[in-house]
């Protein structure tokens, strides 16, 4: 386990080999879920809640998550959200910087990339990586949405859009009630076989790579870490809006360029 001075703890994850993406056949699936063979080969630790205002604002003392309708998104242990993908590479540089870890990115143009080959510095994790983390049962099985494998929702399993979001979103989940209308404190519904937290609900998530739909592949890619060069980036995991069985699951890919109410991160980096 690690305690970097952003008060976050990381936890070390095991590595192996799974089927990213889904099935042609499965319900609410999209078509940039193609199924490919991935090894996660490299030890690597992630954070176990997501990045929240309190741990940004040691970073950029001046940001304010927001408010939608008469609820907050701004307490300290709410997930910092209204955040771009640099914005999040830039609190990793500066958490790097502050435990004398090289920088895992660089400044090229108006944006970010990433140092190459990968530094031990503080890092998002891959789209690879996220989903492993997030799917990865006990047994080795994959999971299909963080609380198993069928619908309903199992009750008290996440902050999705609910009873209470109902005046906030166009859709919720009928008969499910989480108890927030907006974002919850991170680590507030139970952890996954892993021992992370709120990888479905709560905030999407933005991860290190530049978005490409991926053609289905036999052949194993080792530690992807994504397209080299692109314009928008990956944004993996359900967020406090979301109600769709598209949405919900864990193999769904977003993607986008500018900050969201309903996006944050979380922190990765390779293990020594």
């Amino acid at each position: 386990t690690l305690r970097p001075k952003a008060e976050q703890t990381l936890k070390l994850m095991p590595t192996g080999r799974f089927t990213m993406g889904s099935p042609r056949r499965e319900p609410g699936r999209r078509a940039n879920e193609a199924q490919r063979a991935v090894q996660i080969a490299r030890l690597f630790y992630i954070s176990v809640h997501e990045v929240t205002n309190g741990q940004f604002r040691k970073f950029r003392s001046s940001h304010r998550s927001g408010i939608v309708g008469q609820h907050t998104l701004d307490l300290d242990n709410q997930p910092v959200v209204g955040v771009a993908w640099e914005d999040a590479v830039q609190f990793c540089n500066w958490l790097s910087a502050q435990e004398g870890l090289p920088p895992a990115y660089e400044r090229k143009g108006d944006t970010f990339v990433a140092v190459n080959p990968m530094t031990k510095g503080y890092r998002l994790p891959t789209d690879a990586e996220w989903e492993w983390v997030a799917r990865r049962n006990a047994g080795g099985e994959l999971l299909r949405y963080p609380w198993g494998d069928a619908l309903p929702v199992s009750p008290g399993s996440g902050n999705y859009a609910d009873a209470n979001a109902r005046l906030l979103v166009q859709n919720v989940i009928p008969g499910y009630d989480d108890g927030f209308a907006v974002t919850s404190p991170v680590g507030k519904f139970p952890p996954n076989p892993l021992g992370v937290y709120d990888l479905g609900g709560n905030v999407a998530e933005w991860v290190h790579d530049y978005y490409l739909v991926v053609p289905a592949s036999t052949e194993v890619a080792i530690d992807p870490m994504g397209p080299s060069e692109g314009t928008q980036h990956v944004i993996r995991g359900s967020s406090w809006k979301h109600s769709s069985v598209t949405d919900l699951r864990l193999a769904a890919r977003d993607f986008g360029t500018t900050a969201r109410n309903d996006v944050g991160f979380r922190i990765a980096r390779n293990a020594e």
